[in-house]
């Protein structure tokens, strides 16, 4: 295993112990998935900003219902 820097502080990776070889494996793991999950989130935003761009589109041959009046006391 490579020199593993963590705050600046190096550390032989081949003698670290099982259990922080194992954070080390859990902290990758997590990092991965908050990449993966934060490339779906842009997809699904660019998704939602289509389905906006054709709902305003579909609701141009639509009939709106008439605005309501205000009330006086508004």
């Amino acid at each position: 295993m490579a020199t593993i820097t963590i705050d600046g502080t190096d550390y032989d990776g081949d003698k670290l112990s099982n259990d922080t070889r194992a954070q080390l494996t859990n902290l990758g793991f997590v990092d991965n998935e908050l990449r993966r999950l934060q490339a779906q989130a842009a997809t699904l935003e660019t998704a939602r900003q289509v389905y906006v761009a054709h709902l305003k589109k579909a609701l141009e041959s639509e009939t709106p219902l008439p605005k309501k009046e205000e009330s006086a006391n508004s």
